[in-house]
């Protein structure tokens, strides 16, 4: 049994990283912080504004910046970008910061529940299938690498996702105290 201090998702775009999160920090007793969010907040501009004036590199940096400064404080739930685990400092920054839970979707799913998003600037193409595709090929090993737990996202609802969640992770995370499983969501 793991003991750590931050509740890390991880995944592919639309593997229900924040809506999962926001209910399950809630089910937990944490607070719950979604990274793209406070990247936002802390510039006062959106991802895609940031990825068209800085590329993808300058956003990848505002990223890793941001990841340091959350994995500082919890006990907390914290919903990554679908590309934080790019760089290898992150990776072992989420690693020994938190309990990390590799959210995975099929590509499906994916597509479906990302079919009218037109926030996310990798995908502002026609072919967003092969895109999806490829990243999940690119990334499905980095979110092995630093994962604790496994779960897959694609049936259900997020209730359910939430409930069978927190039983997996009472017999594998361990903070003081883990609240108890009879709470209602």
């Amino acid at each position: 049994m793991k003991s750590a201090p931050n509740l890390i998702l991880v995944g592919p775009m639309g593997s229900g990283k924040s809506s999962i999160g926001r209910r399950l920090a809630d089910r937990l007793g944490l607070s719950f912080v979604d990274a793209d969010r406070e990247i936002e907040s802390a510039t006062g501009a959106g991802i895609p504004l940031i990825f068209e004036l800085e590329g993808e590199a300058g956003f990848r940096e505002r990223e890793r910046e941001t990841l340091l400064r959350l994995c500082r404080t919890g006990p907390q739930v914290i919903a990554t970008g679908g590309g934080a685990v790019l760089r290898a400092d992150n990776r072992r920054l989420l690693a020994e910061s938190g309990f990390v839970v590799h959210l995975d979707v099929d590509l499906e799913n994916q597509l479906r529940r990302l079919a009218s998003d037109r926030t996310r600037p990798l995908l502002q193409r026609p072919d967003r299938g092969e895109v999806l595709r490829r990243l999940g090929e690119e990334r499905a090993p980095l979110y092995a690498e630093v994962a604790d737990l496994h779960f897959p996202t694609g049936g259900g609802s997020v209730r359910q996702a939430v409930e069978q969640l927190v039983e997996l992770l009472h017999q594998s995370w361990r903070i003081s105290p883990l609240p108890s499983t009879e709470t209602k969501l």
